[in-house]
């Protein structure tokens, strides 16, 4: 049975003092880039290092959009970052963000970065920031200066598909689109250059995947929701971030990351870079 990837905030509160223990603050919102880190500069979970989804979480955009607009950091680079946040190979990993503002998949980027790059000991704080105020768990403004060590990376590959591999799917893959249902029908676009989905992509919008309280559905509730069954899926968003949810949500039913649950990583933003890609809009049957 897969573990699950997700912590408490009780069993968080409980293991502040474990020496193995690091975590990740990983608010921000893409309208003000600036929100995240001032929010954990309000307060945040003691010990915690700021994870800036631009900075830390992303690599660098390419002209011309390919990639996307938050492509993979080089792993080298992010493996760097890593160490510098005092994690190592053996550390145990808890992301948090803020799921109340309605952009609760920051922490899971985070997550399936780790993942991505071989860490097993990496979880997502099940109800984030919220759910940690509301378990009483104590509070810091306190900039951490955490001993740098090394972290040696080991990517799974299989984790990953490119724009060809979406094109050229199997037949019997599933390609879900997790975006709001306004964005993949192309009703409107507010962040890339084209509306509407890929063709074939069904809709299966992260928030779904969480409660209104923030915290994550249990697995039987995203096997009906996501309505893959044993097909193997990709699941992409605007920018490989919002779509993160969804593949927490695949292995809390019971599918691991890799390739039967992979992140097309460019997602949207990097599909509608080139123009000879097919664009689909209005609903898939």
């Amino acid at each position: 049975m897969t573990p699950s990837p997700l912590k408490s905030a009780a069993w968080l509160t409980e293991h502040l003092n474990d020496p193995q223990l690091r975590v990740l603050d990983c608010r921000y919102a893409l309208s003000d880039p600036l929100v995240g880190r001032i929010a954990y500069l309000s307060g945040h979970v003691p010990g915690a290092v700021y994870a800036d989804l631009e900075t830390d979480l992303s690599g660098p955009v390419q002209p011309g959009g390919a990639g996307g607009r938050h492509p993979l950091p080089d792993p080298e680079a992010l493996a760097a970052w890593l160490g510098q946040a005092g994690i190592r190979n053996d550390s145990v990993v808890v992301c948090y963000d803020d799921p109340s503002t309605g952009q609760g998949f920051y922490a899971s980027r985070a997550w399936w970065l780790l993942r991505w790059l071989g860490h097993r000991d990496v979880f997502v704080l099940d109800g984030g920031w919220p759910a940690y105020l509301a378990a009483g768990g104590p509070v810091s403004t306190d900039d951490p200066a955490p001993a740098p060590t090394t972290f040696t990376p080991d990517v799974q590959p299989g984790m990953v598909a490119t724009a060809q591999d979406v094109a050229a799917r199997p037949t019997g893959t599933l390609l879900i689109d997790a975006r709001a249902p306004e964005r993949y029908r192309g009703d409107m676009e507010p962040l890339d250059r084209k509306a509407g989905h890929i063709p074939g992509a069904v809709n299966r919008p992260f928030s779904a995947a969480l409660h209104p309280d923030g915290t994550y559905r249990p697995g039987t509730q995203q096997v009906e929701r996501l309505a893959a069954g044993d097909a193997p899926t990709i699941t992409y968003c605007g920018s490989g971030v919002s779509a993160t949810p969804n593949l927490l949500a695949r292995e809390l039913a019971g599918v691991p990351l890799g390739p039967g649950n992979r992140l097309y990583a460019g997602s949207w933003s990097d599909w509608v870079s080139d123009d000879a890609r097919p664009v689909q809009t209005g609903e898939t049957a």
